[in-house]
């Protein structure tokens, strides 16, 4: 539908004013406007990223203005912890039961570069909206103690509800140096008080630790994928059924490209995968998404349904642009059912 270049983005609160790169959006529909969380680059040095919401009228890309319209954004999110002291990035923002919204982001932890082995490099870090204009760090994810010395990086994350349980669905590196597509389970009673300790803004100065349990692999990689990761956060269809969205890295070029799949809650085994896409249903073909600071790279954060049919889809055009697409859901759910697996 259209995409926005770093020039034509302004950031309000900053002195820099246009970013150097603008990619890998997120999105909340309210009002009749696209709210956009931009994962904004200002230096290439340490290439420390912040957030910044920008607003777009839906009329911008129903009608493709958004192609040549200027926008202004402020930072929504910024590194202040030492869980995202150098960069806030790759937002999810999404409602869960409580109706409120949620943006959850990979932290770059002040160990970052201390050791590119070291253990907890990045952690998913999940802010709530106080419906003023802010928002407020609440917690972040951790794994078990036990297993927290394995983990390199733990990445592309944001919660789920399904079946009546609470999910981290997210993205673990391991110190066998493998990828894992996983979803934990979360305490709700400690998540809540998380969420309402930091709204009424009695948090410690910092978000609370909330470790996971029950973690589960629940899809690999194909043989010509060298990984996979959880893309924009899920359509929930019934109380057990999701409709996820993963991107996976082709071995061939390395390029990202985007697949969806039906998933299943389960007790015992977390998810059960009911159904893939035969095919991919999204992947890199204008120049924009070709060229930039990663070759070959459409890398999906936001969804957000904005009528029965379809779904707006924003996201990072070669990790340098902002992409804006729609998705309609019938085809969508046609292609899953010729990729039923049960």
């Amino acid at each position: 539908m259209g995409v926005i270049s770093p020039k034509r983005l302004y950031i309000n609160d900053h002195p820099v004013g246009n970013p150097i790169a603008a990619f890998n959006p997120s999105v909340a529909v309210l009002d009749g406007e696209a709210r956009l969380y931009v994962r904004v680059i200002v230096g290439y040095y340490k290439y420390v990223s912040a957030v910044a919401e920008v607003r777009v009228p839906l009329d911008d890309i129903e009608s493709g203005d958004i192609n040549l319209n200027y926008y202004a954004g402020r930072l929504a999110a910024y590194p202040s912890t030492t869980y995202d002291f150098w960069g806030v990035e790759d937002p999810r923002v999404y409602r869960l039961s409580d109706g409120r919204l949620y943006m959850t982001y990979t932290g770059r932890t002040k160990y970052y570069f201390e050791n590119p082995r070291a253990s907890m490099r990045t952690v998913p870090v999940t802010a709530v909206y106080d419906g003023r204009k802010r928002w407020v760090k609440a917690l972040v994810s951790v794994m078990p103690r036990g297993m927290r010395g394995h983990v390199v990086s733990d990445k592309n994350a944001f919660y789920v509800e399904a079946d009546g349980r609470l999910y981290l669905l997210h993205r673990l590196h391991m110190d066998d140096d493998r990828f894992y597509l996983a979803a934990s389970l979360v305490d709700r009673e400690g998540f809540n008080e998380a969420v309402e300790e930091a709204l009424r803004g009695e948090a410690p100065g910092a978000p609370r630790e909330l470790p996971v349990r029950g973690t589960a692999w629940v899809m690999e990689p194909a043989p010509f994928e060298t990984k996979i990761g959880w893309a924009m956060p899920p359509l929930r269809l019934s109380n057990k059924e999701l409709l996820v969205f993963i991107h996976g890295v082709d071995r061939e070029l390395t390029a990202y490209r985007l697949f969806a799949a039906l998933l299943e809650a389960d007790g015992e085994t977390g998810f059960v995968v009911k159904a893939v896409t035969p095919s991919y249903i999204m992947e890199p073909r204008t120049l924009y998404e070709i060229f930039g600071d990663r070759s070959y790279t459409v890398f999906p954060c936001g969804a957000w349904r904005i009528d029965r049919n379809r779904l707006l889809i924003t996201y990072g055009a070669a990790d340098y642009m902002t992409g804006v697409a729609v998705l309609e859901l019938d085809k969508l759910l046609s292609l899953l059912d010729k990729g039923r697996i049960y």
